[in-house]
């Protein structure tokens, strides 16, 4: 048909308005049911890439210890990923659950490993990570692939560094995670992730009952499993029993929930990003005081090393 005539436009607009509205109802759905339970691609399909941020794509939630906004955090974060595991020239590191691939992109050229291979289980993400490592000229160093996280389709003994900024709470489980994290560690080779966990049990009901209804609704809404939820002594257990040695579990919660929780409340503007669904529970819980609404969540920075 001529480019002119209207009937040639009919489909693709009315494509788009379904796909929008189909778009608009999921948001509902994820948002306001407190039944659904979607799976890690379906609620990272839905959110596509509407980051907060203004720079990259990041989905991290920032280390804030002397960051001045997301952007600064995010890759505050990611540097401290990198750095505790002692990231750098000559080695080959395993990222998993990269995202859109931005902590990749920064790792490339702030720590300059060998090469960074990466795994990712949602392809629309593979794919825009993908895109943007072109984009970039790093093909040669950044090898982003689709890939589950406990079932490593990678040799044995054949990373130097294994990494999980953010994205650990997903794996089911993450203690298969950790086997597979060590089965493909060279040895002398290290584990480091930032994570989300359940605090420690606060005394008192009313403090206990807060705690659950905080974990409940960060869980329920991104895809963590009830075999994920324990806390961070359990946590080195596991990395224990797995076989790793010098094992460190460390809450940084306080340089990350808090910051971010006041960031967002001096500049509402950012939360214009947002899918406008998506703004209403944002607005809520932004007046609502950071120790209640995060009073279930710890955020912890882990290591641990495969002996030699």
């Amino acid at each position: 048909m001529a480019e002119s005539d209207p009937a040639s436009r009919r489909p693709e607009g009315g494509g788009r308005r379904r796909g929008a509205l189909a778009r608009g109802l999921g948001y509902l759905d994820w948002v306001f049911n407190p039944f659904q339970r979607r799976d890690v691609t379906e609620v990272y399909d839905l959110l596509g890439t509407g980051a907060i941020t203004a720079e990259g794509l990041y989905l991290n939630l920032g280390y804030w210890e002397a960051a001045d906004d997301l952007d600064a955090a995010s890759d505050a974060l990611a540097r401290l990923v990198a750095d505790t595991a002692g990231m750098g020239p000559g080695d080959t590191v395993l990222d998993v659950g990269y995202g859109f691939g931005d902590q990749d992109l920064l790792w490339a050229r702030s720590h300059a490993p060998a090469q960074i291979i990466g795994l990712n289980i949602t392809a629309s993400q593979v794919a825009e990570a993908r895109r943007r490592v072109g984009e970039a000229g790093l093909e040669a160093q950044l090898d982003l692939r689709e890939g589950s996280a406990t079932e490593m389709p990678l040799a044995d003994a054949s990373v130097d560094a294994v990494v999980a900024l953010e994205s650990a709470f997903h794996f089911r489980p993450r203690e298969a995670f950790f086997r597979e994290a060590w089965r493909v560690l060279r040895p002398g080779g290290r584990l480091v992730t930032a994570d989300i966990l359940p605090q420690p049990a606060a005394t008192g009901r009313a403090g206990r009952l807060k705690q659950r209804l905080s974990w409940w609704l960060v869980a329920s809404r991104f895809a963590i499993p009830d075999a994920n939820r324990y806390t961070r002594d359990a946590y080195a257990d596991l990395l224990d029993a797995a076989g790793f040695t010098a094992v460190a579990v460390r809450s940084i919660r306080e340089q990350v929930y808090a910051p971010l929780h006041q960031w967002l409340r001096d500049h509402p503007e950012t939360l214009q990003r947002l899918h406008p669904v998506a703004r209403v529970p944002a607005r809520l819980a932004r007046g609502i005081d950071a120790a209640t609404l995060y009073a279930g969540l710890d955020y912890v920075l882990a290591s641990a090393v495969k002996p030699q």
